[in-house]
């Protein structure tokens, strides 16, 4: 066994068995890499990668490969969820080399941490138009040896550059000239919408081609932008997209949850990890839609999703695990998929209309096997077959149980179970959401216990941070941005959904941290990295939204809100400001920057401020968070509350009143929702 035997995360405990002399990031390596003058081989993935679990197998189980490895280079594993701040530089400088990247990922340092070389999945022969993982490590190791100078001003170079890339958010002089109103346009909202629809796939939904990953932050920008300025076309894209992915093989027909991305244009073959992050993000996006449209698939997938998500990654104490691999027993997909035959068997006399609905072929439709998905919706399937819809229904759920029942037995994928807190804070989010719109109390106790297992198990004993991530008994590495930036914003949408301020609270002094440690030279935009941190070579600011949405625009939108709750005007000020340097890039290239363009729609429609006080103010928070209202900020209190502009003077005898107010100028309080949606 290497050293990675005493790590917790469970890809690095995958390769402790490896004869490579792996070693976690950290002084030991490090230092012997300076003291032995040797290069160091990063080698990133994440335990439901499954190219990485392939290069594992090929090079990193062989022996002959290993010692070529131990001889030539100090060997690091990184487990690119623990170590997103690495993951990101080294995965910025591959994609300058070579203009991709991906995972796993293989990139060479010099003993000062500064890249010179990588790329992504290495065969261990020649193949795919790819170098042998060999030949490669053998001709590194030569050229650093017989070329050392340049590889020093190669990798001189590449970090100036990754530097570089961090270098914007000062450009502050023309937003001063220009009036609040008039800082984000309907045209330019518009520009946004016609270049998303370029991207939009008008068949199958989705954006851009294979592979075809949800976009959920431009599903949800649609469908605030279609209830803003009345447009069908915005809608009918949207709910075209979530439809495709509820019908297609990404989405478990029977376990629900959501695979990471398809990987046809069609939705029907994932690679089947399922990630904590995408469910959450996914189940944002349907609580949209189904307040939106009252769609009664949605509310069902939600239901079907948040159960994935309490069986199969909720650890004892409350909070979410981060993900199911996409194999077992050494193949992919094998937990998912079947063979007619087998259905046949499970079924008996119901196997026929089963497979008819769902694809089911003696042939396969993937690989010989059959990926359960929906080619036609289940109203048109029962009009073209001649059968009743309620009945036809009915016979589809009671199959599907069975399968369940026998898929149960199998063995089972991987469980990734380090607790994330970036993506238990998406969770807690969703959660909160998932209740506003459909009233179950069990995803509202679903967000309380893991927020609170997070703010008690991840606390920094001897500061007033957090850790990043928690396994075993033990948290570790200091939060990043984002996960500071998810976390406020589930606090706050907390409250919303409890009413208890002190989610609010928390969320301020949160707020207050992040201002202090992670903001930028300009006081503008934020690092990824905590101030002081001295693992990394350059401190990085992102602001593209990936796969989860980026920190600074997160901590925008926060600091949009939180301006409004206390009245910090250097707050909103600040946010406004973040939203306008990004203002053309999110225009131009919106599909990469879809939560910045939601903002900027906000800041074209404004906030709606909404104020309940009074006994009975939960019960009427609770009726306003049932109705679709994209851009507010709700706030409520049995009394007035001193210091929070909305809740003062406000508590009127007799009754529960709720304010509507834009800049704090408020129209008449009502005690009626329904009138109150009217106003708006």
């Amino acid at each position: 066994m290497n050293r990675l035997a005493n790590e917790t995360s469970p890809y690095l405990m995958q390769h402790a068995h490896n004869p490579v002399d792996w070693y976690p990031w950290g002084d030991e390596a490090l230092q012997r890499a300076v003291s032995e003058d040797k290069p160091i081989l990063v080698s990133i993935g994440y335990a439901a990668c499954h190219w990485c679990h392939v290069m594992e197998r090929e090079s990193f189980e062989d022996s002959e490969t290993a010692r070529i490895m131990n001889e030539n280079f100090i060997n690091i594993k990184i487990d690119r969820e623990e170590r997103p701040d690495l993951d990101h530089i080294y995965m910025d400088a591959v994609q300058a080399m070579t203009g991709s990247g991906g995972w796993p990922l293989n990139v060479f340092l010099t003993p000062g941490k500064h890249a010179f070389y990588g790329g992504t999945y290495f065969p261990p022969v020649k193949a795919y138009n790819r170098p042998s993982w060999k030949d490669v490590l053998l001709a590194l190791s030569q050229a650093f040896k017989e070329r050392r100078e340049d590889i020093e001003t190669q990798a001189d170079n590449m970090t100036e550059h990754l530097a570089q890339s961090s270098r914007f958010g000062s450009n502050a002089a023309p937003f001063l000239q220009i009036p609040h109103h008039e800082l984000f346009t309907r045209e330019q909202c518009d520009t946004v919408y016609q270049n998303i629809m370029q991207q939009a796939d008008k068949t199958w939904g989705g954006f851009g081609n294979a592979p075809k990953f949800p976009g959920t932050f431009i599903i949800q920008y649609l469908l605030r932008y279609h209830h803003s300025f009345k447009v069908p076309g915005a809608l009918e894209q949207a709910l075209l997209s979530l439809d495709k992915m509820l019908q297609g093989g990404i989405y478990d027909q029977l376990g629900g949850g959501f695979a990471r991305y398809s990987t046809d244009a069609h939705w029907l073959a994932p690679h089947f990890e399922k990630m904590l992050y995408d469910n959450a993000l996914l189940t944002d996006v349907l609580c949209e839609a189904y307040q939106l449209t009252g769609d009664a698939t949605y509310a069902q997938t939600i239901q079907e999703t948040l159960g994935f998500v309490q069986r199969e990654l909720t650890d004892a104490g409350g909070a979410f695990y981060a993900a199911l691999d996409a194999d077992s027993e050494g193949v992919e997909g094998k937990f998912y998929t079947w063979s007619k035959e087998e259905v046949d068997n499970i079924l008996g006399a119901d196997s026929a209309v089963f497979c008819q609905f769902y694809d089911v072929t003696d042939e396969g439709n993937w690989e010989e096997q059959n990926i359960l998905w929906i080619t036609q919706p289940l109203p048109a399937f029962a009009i073209t077959n001649g059968l009743d819809e309620n009945v036809l229904r009915s016979k589809l759920a009671s199959c599907r149980e069975k399968l369940m029942a026998v898929r149960d037995l199998r063995i089972r994928p991987g469980l990734d179970d380090k607790i994330l807190l970036g993506w238990n804070a998406l969770m807690i989010h969703s959660c909160c959401r998932a209740y506003a719109a459909l009233g179950v109390e069990a995803y509202r106790e679903m967000a309380v216990k893991a927020a609170n297992f997070c703010l008690e198990n991840l606390q920094q004993v001897d500061k007033q941070g957090l850790y990043h991530t928690f396994k075993a008994g033990k948290a570790k590495y200091p939060a990043f941005l984002d996960d500071y930036a998810y976390l406020i914003r589930a606090l706050i949408v907390l409250q919303e959904v409890t009413g208890e301020f002190r989610w609010m609270e928390k969320a301020e002094e949160m707020t207050s941290f992040v201002l202090q440690n992670f903001s930028d030279e300009t006081n503008l935009f934020f690092y990824y990295t905590e101030a002081g941190q001295g693992d990394v070579i350059v401190r990085k600011k992102e602001v593209y939204d990936g796969a989860t949405p980026s920190g600074n625009v997160v901590m925008a939108s926060n600091l949009w809100y939180l301006s409004i709750v206390y009245d910090r005007g250097e707050w909103g000020e600040r946010a406004m400001r973040m939203i306008f340097e990004q203002s053309q890039t999110v225009v131009r290239y919106p599909t990469s920057f879809g939560i910045w363009a939601g903002l900027m729609l906000q800041g074209v429609k404004g906030v709606k401020e909404i104020a309940v006080v009074g006994a009975d103010y939960r019960s009427k928070m609770e009726g306003v968070n049932r109705h679709y209202v994209p851009f507010k900020v709700l706030l409520g209190a049995e009394k007035d509350k001193q210091g929070i502009p909305l809740l003062e003077q406000r508590e009127q005898p007799g009754g529960t009143w709720i304010y509507v107010c834009e800049d704090y100028h408020c129209i008449k309080p009502v005690s009626d929702i329904e009138e109150i949606f009217n106003l708006i």
